[in-house]
């Protein structure tokens, strides 16, 4: 099975893994030549606040939620570092359920592979919760990597 296209989901909060989501797509990208689709999701509210503070008007062509992913600080700093490692890529943005619309991104691009980000989080606080990425992992119509914040090893406490 080859790999042609790559669907790296992101939202806000992967500000601080940035670096990593972008490496990962990069390590499967680049030696296979797939084609990365970068894609933030937007919650309705967070949607509504990030096009105020670009100051886009919600009726200007520029309030899609396609314009406004490739405006976004995550979006934009993952764009660059794939645009550096000459990995071929588009952008794409979605409003609604973070996993619902990354699993409806993957079919409808026709994913190999999904890439979401996480942090670490107890069974409890998955429990009481949820998490985004456990939903992709189970609904998601192909491999999904979860690429965590921080090493897990960074995490261990070492005895003194």
């Amino acid at each position: 099975m080859s790999i042609e296209t790559i669907l790296l989901a992101v939202g806000t909060e992967d500000e601080k893994r940035t670096e990593r989501l972008a490496a990962e797509a990069t390590s499967v990208a680049k030696p296979t030549g797939a084609t990365v689709v970068l894609a933030h999701v937007f919650g309705d509210d967070e949607f509504a606040e990030v096009r105020s503070n670009l100051g886009v008007d919600a009726e200007s062509e520029g309030s899609t939620p396609d314009a406004v992913a490739e405006r976004h600080t995550t979006t934009r700093s993952i764009s660059k570092a794939l645009s550096a490692a000459g990995v071929n890529h588009e952008i794409r943005g979605a409003v609604g359920d973070h996993a619902d619309e990354i699993v409806a991104l993957a079919e409808e691009t026709d994913a190999d592979r999904v890439v979401v980000g996480g942090r670490h989080r107890s069974p409890t606080g998955k429990a009481v919760f949820g998490s985004v990425a456990q939903d992709v992992i189970l609904s998601a119509p192909c491999p999904v990597t979860f690429v965590r914040e921080e090493p897990v090893e960074s995490k261990r406490r070492v005895a003194p």
